[in-house]
């Protein structure tokens, strides 16, 4: 276990060892667990006092944490993740907030903040954190990570806390793309849909015009550098209405949100962190209409957006607008960023097809990163792809 934590990353929990393969495929990686799956021998707290204290010691390991041990990972500890997830900002108001390793003054992100300052800050190789709104992807961006939210339902949340179980989705984290790569050859499997050797390339002019112009430029410049080796990209427009899928991502989260933990939320009225308790009575306010028109917009954008990748397409887009807000920021500037970001994120997160995020670039000293989605089941193919695309641009962050 760590014994060392300088970057505040892991829950403060007594040292339990845990069983993992002397050999395999991830044998001599360190493994970082987000505290939302169930790890046999400790408690999932969820981000929550509450949670913390009805969990009780767990009897089982989640399968997904199973499958990385059984691989060779070596566990290291569990990480403090945002209040019942339900964040992207990095700060627990019962837990702390982890420090960004790579830019100390900005935040994490979250909701899994600790599972990307444990590998930003090289006190793990790899993590496990989740994604439902962007919360591998945008702390994987703001730590100079790679990280991926996979399509939607491929891996297993068995024993998992859950936020928004139809939009709910485990993912990793890594520093560099081999380390990155093997943890995909080991829990993905088989893709249903193989990408191409070079993948037809969709830049999404909307998209990119959603990120500051600062960040577009930087951004711009490392699709040009890797042009050479990979191809030019088309220019796509990808949604009609940008904030109406916005509204519908939501209103599905948080219709699921509310049925995942508003029952625990009103018998045992928890004091609810600044932004997790608004973002909870919005939950509860989202009304059947409302419920029922993000559904349909859900459908409607997973069908166009399958049409326009086709079998064989990428689409390119900024992972969030900017490098990470200030962690001077106040509440009303992250809630700001937090849904400017989430027009960017919910693509993959309504459509339920996969996401990578690479560490693209720098601006004023902190990371950026590049995000490429692929088709239903394309993962592993999109993972290997998204390494080579990092290689292609020279844009190593060390």
């Amino acid at each position: 276990m760590v014994k060392d934590d300088p970057f505040r990353c892991f829950m403060p929990y007594p040292d339990t060892p845990v069983k993992h393969a002397p050999d395999g495929p991830l044998a001599g990686l360190t493994l970082a667990v987000k505290d939302l799956f169930d790890v046999k021998g400790y408690p999932t707290g969820a981000g929550s006092p509450t949670v913390l204290a009805q969990s009780g010691i767990k009897a089982k390991t989640a399968p997904i944490v199973k499958v990385l041990l059984d691989a060779g990972a070596r566990f290291v500890g569990k990480t403090i993740t945002d209040e019942l997830a339900f964040s992207m900002n990095g700060k627990n108001a019962h837990f702390g907030a982890p420090i960004n390793p790579a830019a100390p003054d900005r935040i994490t992100g979250g909701s899994s903040s600790g599972s990307m300052a444990a590998v930003a800050g090289k006190l793990a190789d790899i993590a496990l954190g989740s994604d439902t709104g962007g919360s591998v992807r945008a702390p994987a961006s703001y730590g100079g990570l790679f990280g991926i939210r996979p399509t939607h339902g491929r891996l297993s949340l068995k024993r998992t806390w859950p936020l928004a179980e139809s939009l709910d989705t485990p993912g990793w984290f890594a520093r560099d793309g081999k380390t990155f790569a093997r943890v995909a050859d080991v829990v993905l499997g088989k893709d249903r849909s193989d990408l191409p050797e070079t993948p037809r390339l969709l830049l999404a002019q909307d998209m990119f015009a959603q990120a500051t112009p600062d960040a577009e430029n930087v951004l711009r410049n490392v699709v040009q550098r890797a042009m050479p080796l990979l191809g030019q990209p088309e220019t796509v427009k990808v949604a009609r209405d940008i904030d109406a899928l916005y509204w519908a991502f939501r209103w599905v989260q948080g219709r699921d949100a509310w049925n995942a933990d508003g029952a625990m939320i009103e018998r045992f009225q928890p004091p609810l962190g600044p932004g997790v308790a608004e973002r909870f009575a919005f939950s509860k306010s989202v009304s059947d209409e409302d419920y029922a028109k993000g559904e349909s917009l859900r459908k409607a954008f997973r069908t166009k957006l399958a049409r326009l990748l086709g079998s064989d397409g990428v689409l390119i887009l900024p992972t969030v607008p900017d490098i990470a807000p200030l962690v001077s920021a106040t509440e009303g500037e992250l809630e700001d960023f937090r849904n400017r970001a989430l027009r960017l994120l919910c693509l993959s997160g309504l459509s339920g097809f996969p996401q990578v995020t690479i560490p693209a670039a720098q601006r004023e000293e902190a990371p950026l990163g590049l995000s490429l989605i692929g088709p239903k089941g394309s993962d592993k193919s999109l993972v290997h792809f998204a390494v080579k695309f990092e290689r292609a641009a020279r844009i190593r962050i060390t």
